[in-house]
Order: C-alpha cells, then sequence, then structure tokens
C-alpha cells in the first residue's frame, strides 16, 4: 500500500508540474519582448534626422527581412522644414476576410534630442512588443483576420504638440489607407504606447471605440489582470486618432501615467531598468487574447 501511494503521489507530483509548465507555456513572452526592447533601446536616441534614427529603421528592416515586409517612405511637412520619414508595416495573412492593426510608433522626441533620450518605455518597449508578438504568429497557421503589425515614425512632435505637429506617420498611413480602401477592411486597431512600465495602469482611453475598449476589458478579466486596466479613464491625442477619425474601431492601449506623478514621460530618466517583462507578459496576453475576440465577432 506504502508503495502504491509513494507512486500514486509521483504521479499526482508530476501532473502538477506538467499543468504548472502548460499554464507558463500558455503565457506570452514578456521576457523575448524585454530582451529585444534592450536590443532596440541599445541604438540610443532615434530622433528623426539623426543617426539613431537610420539604425532604428536598419534595425525594424533586418529583423523582418524574412517576413511581408513593406515601407512606406514620405517626406513630412514639419515645423522644422521637410523630414524624411518611414513607417514599417509586417503582415501575416489569415483565412478569414478583414484585417486586425497593431501599431506602436519607434522613434523618439526631437525636441528631447540633446539630452539622451533613450524612450526605453517610450516607443522602445512596444516595438520590442510588437516584435515578439509577431514570433508568435510567424510561420503558424492563422484562421482568423489577417494581421498587421505597424511601426509608426513621427508620432512625436518636432516642436509642441499640435494636431498639425504630431502623428505624422499614422495620419500619412490613415490616409493612404482611406484612398486605396485598405481602411474599409480594418476590423480593429489596437495601438500599443508606454505600456512596459514597472507599475502597469492602463487608462481606458476615452476617444477609443467602446466595444473594442470592452474586449480588451474582457481580455484581460480572463487572466486576473483587472488591477491593471482601466481604473481610470481619460481622453489621450495619439496615433490611433487617425484612423477614429476615418470610422476604424481603435483602442488605446496606454499608460500615460509613468514614474511617480508622471516624472519619468519625455526625460532622460526613461530607461530600460523602469520596464518589466511582468508587464509586457500582462501586455502581450491582453493583446493576443483581444484578437481571438475580435476574429469571433
Amino acid at each position: 500500500m506504502k508503495a502504491f501511494l509513494h507512486r500514486l503521489l509521483i504521479v499526482v507530483f508530476l501532473a502538477g508540474v506538467s499543468s504548472l509548465s502548460l499554464a507558463a507555456q500558455g503565457h506570452f513572452s514578456g521576457e523575448r519582448a524585454l530582451a529585444y526592447t534592450r536590443e532596440f533601446v541599445a541604438i540610443g536616441p532615434r530622433w528623426p534626422t539623426s543617426l539613431g534614427h537610420a539604425k532604428a529603421e536598419a534595425f525594424l528592416r533586418a529583423h523582418f527581412q524574412r517576413d511581408q515586409l513593406e515601407e512606406d517612405a514620405f517626406t513630412a511637412d514639419t515645423p522644422i522644414g521637410p523630414v524624411n520619414l518611414r513607417n514599417f508595416i509586417v503582415k501575416f495573412p489569415g483565412k478569414k476576410p478583414g484585417i486586425i492593426v497593431l501599431g506602436t510608433h519607434y522613434e523618439t522626441n526631437y525636441p528631447l534630442r540633446n539630452i539622451n533620450f533613450v524612450g526605453a518605455n517610450d516607443g522602445g518597449s512596444t516595438t520590442g512588443l510588437l516584435m515578439a508578438i509577431a514570433d508568435q504568429l510567424r510561420g503558424k497557421p492563422n484562421d482568423g483576420c489577417s494581421i498587421w503589425l505597424v511601426f509608426f515614425d513621427g508620432e512625436e512632435a518636432f516642436v509642441n504638440w499640435s494636431q498639425s505637429d504630431s502623428t505624422f506617420g499614422s495620419r500619412h498611413l490613415a490616409a493612404k489607407w482611406g484612398r486605396d480602401g485598405t481602411l474599409g477592411k480594418i476590423k480593429a486597431f489596437m495601438l500599443a504606447d508606454m505600456i512596459g512600465d514597472k507599475d502597469l495602469d492602463i487608462q481606458r482611453e476615452t476617444n477609443s471605440t467602446p466595444w473594442l475598449s470592452d474586449l480588451v476589458k474582457q481580455a484581460a478579466h480572463k487572466f486576473g489582470y483587472d488591477r491593471y486596466f482601466f481604473k481610470m479613464e481619460e481622453p489621450v491625442e495619439d496615433d490611433h486618432l487617425p484612423f477614429v477619425h476615418r470610422g476604424v474601431p481603435s483602442v488605446d492601449i496606454i499608460d500615460i501615467d509613468y514614474g511617480p506623478n508622471n516624472s519619468y514621460h519625455h526625460t532622460a530618466q526613461d530607461t530600460m531598468d523602469k520596464i518589466s517583462a511582468k508587464s509586457l507578459t500582462i501586455d502581450g496576453d491582453v493583446f493576443l487574447e483581444t484578437i481571438r475576440l475580435v476574429n469571433l465577432r
């Protein structure tokens, strides 16, 4: 009997270990997203017209060279004059009609070019997040909508934030996709911004499409992440607005309160030590689950 009980305990223990392993495997790899972020942020400041910006473009181009990558190069009319900018679009085809777009911006702030602003959270963490999401999509069958990852350029202002001095890349691409009919195929646009923060507290952005925000909340609840989402709500001007204004269901998933009293935002303190793999795991889980829920609509 003792031998039987001993074997039974071993079986129960192994089953428990197996279920824990499966649970762990079931989560998005925030560690991988953090590693990509670290590699990307190591480029240094990447404000438009800088050498770092050219290096950031080369980094994205090299990383996605084996994927279905499109480059959307254009010249923006900015307060400092014409500036060459470039959006990157990575496409993962699906069997279902329609497109789900995930977006981030990748450049750093031009006015902060003299303070070694590397934007680890602001542009860096979400670039790493989308790169790791690409790993989840690459080479796997997709019975749902096509998924496009967009790395926007020129989100930041060149002098002072305004409707005409900001979101250059998203305004350009939304207009371009409006002309060629792509916008009508987009089922959902999900923007990621500043959500690598160790102290994750994602606000409900009130310019976003309500039903899509509700799906994000539902996705967060599935994993028990309720405390990280939507405790407060406020409007934010961001790369989703050019799509919102054209009738595309859109949501800005953003943690606008970064550091004590927002003291890290747009400062030299926006460095790798302020972001975490845990937050990026939460983000990835919620993005991927929201994609699943959109496909079910």
